[in-house]
């Protein structure tokens, strides 16, 4: 079984952005809200089932082909079905995005039906501006009840103000844990790497064309609020959270690109092979980005299969063990250590 090309599968959104991605994908930019494709994707956007899944080249749903053969997909048939374990986006704004947080598996579990958060993790992939820059967590405890407040005045100035502001630069990493209010700022183009649902709740909506109704996931805003980590994230805190690779660099093996932290959630390797053989990544579902140059993926299971930049690639378990090789960069992005068996540890 061979790793299949996806075709482009852009999405309109609330937010300005795009160009960077229509520019990588080889692809038109009818509209100025296109700032986010999602790569060999399974889910779908919140109350919007028909937004979000990946198609095949022959236009079948990527979810379909996992569904009906998950040995051969994912290696194993214990997760849910049709499901890959993991959301991949490539993330283009345009504007600052709004501050927004995301739940927790156990809040998921208890108010939405989900065995899923939203924890994710950014690889700064370019930048353009004098000072790009993401907002992770809040720099001082605030106030539950003085939130609420300034999220209903949309107090933009004072969220902010409250946020730890990380000036980026290609190759950062940053996870982001579910619960933290985050914002990623205009210009910062990223690969997002991140538990497969689609829980947002909007602290700021007045800066895109979502409205009040439209930020809470349908649990009255008090409720959805309740899932923010109202603590500061200390500098310490921050300081397992970023961490920074090289992306010109080349090695033999994967150089991990997010902190320790992410592992229960997702992996990100990046593969640019120095020459000489380098050891392979373990077979099991991944899904592959080539941003620079090309090469081949390679392994013992079944044919090499050539990639160039602008590429994505669904690589199923079947295909075992592989590799790349060439003058090629090429981020590899795997669902959490131990999925689909650690889904069932959340105790809501």
């Amino acid at each position: 079984m061979q790793p299949i090309v996806m075709p482009p599968n852009i999405i309109d959104h609330f937010y300005l952005g795009g160009e960077r991605i229509a520019e990588l994908r080889g692809v038109d930019m009818p509209s100025p809200r296109r700032p986010e494709e999602w790569l060999a994707a399974t889910n779908f956007r919140a109350g919007e089932p028909d937004v979000g899944p990946s198609r095949t080249e022959s236009g079948v749903l990527l979810r379909d082909l996992i569904a009906d053969d998950p040995i051969a997909w994912l290696g194993t048939a214990d997760g849910p079905t049709g499901d890959n374990g993991i959301l991949v986006k490539l993330l283009d704004p345009g504007q600052r995005l709004p501050v927004h947080v995301h739940p927790d598996r156990a809040f998921a579990t208890s108010h939405l039906n989900c065995p899923y958060g939203k924890t994710e993790a950014w690889f700064v992939l370019a930048t353009s501006g004098d000072e790009p820059s993401v907002w992770l967590g809040f720099s001082q405890d605030v106030d539950p009840d003085e939130l609420s407040a300034r999220v209903e005045a949309q107090d933009s100035e004072w969220m902010l103000a409250r946020m730890n502001r990380i000036q980026v630069k290609p190759g950062d990493g940053i996870l982001v844990p579910a619960g933290s209010a985050h914002a990623i700022g205009e210009g910062v183009f990223v690969a997002e790497v991140q538990e497969p649902s689609d829980f947002s709740i909007l602290l700021e909506w007045s800066i895109t064309t979502a409205t009040r109704d439209e930020s809470h996931l349908d649990l009255g805003m008090p409720l959805a609020l309740s899932a923010t980590n109202h603590h500061a994230t200390t500098a310490e805190d921050l300081a397992v959270l970023v961490m920074h690779t090289d992306p010109a660099s080349t090695d033999g093996a994967p150089q991990r690109l997010l902190p320790a932290g992410a592992d229960p959630f997702f992996r990100l390797d990046l593969l640019a092979p120095a020459p000489g053989a380098g050891p392979a990544l373990p077979a099991g579902f991944a899904v592959g980005v080539v941003f620079a140059g090309h090469g081949e993926i390679r392994s013992d299971s079944g044919d090499p299969v050539e990639v160039e930049r602008g590429q994505v690639f669904a690589i199923p378990a079947a295909y075992g063990d592989w590799s790349v090789t060439g003058e090629v960069q090429f981020l590899a992005c795997r669902p959490g250590a131990g999925w689909p068996e650690s889904l069932s540890a959340v105790v809501p």
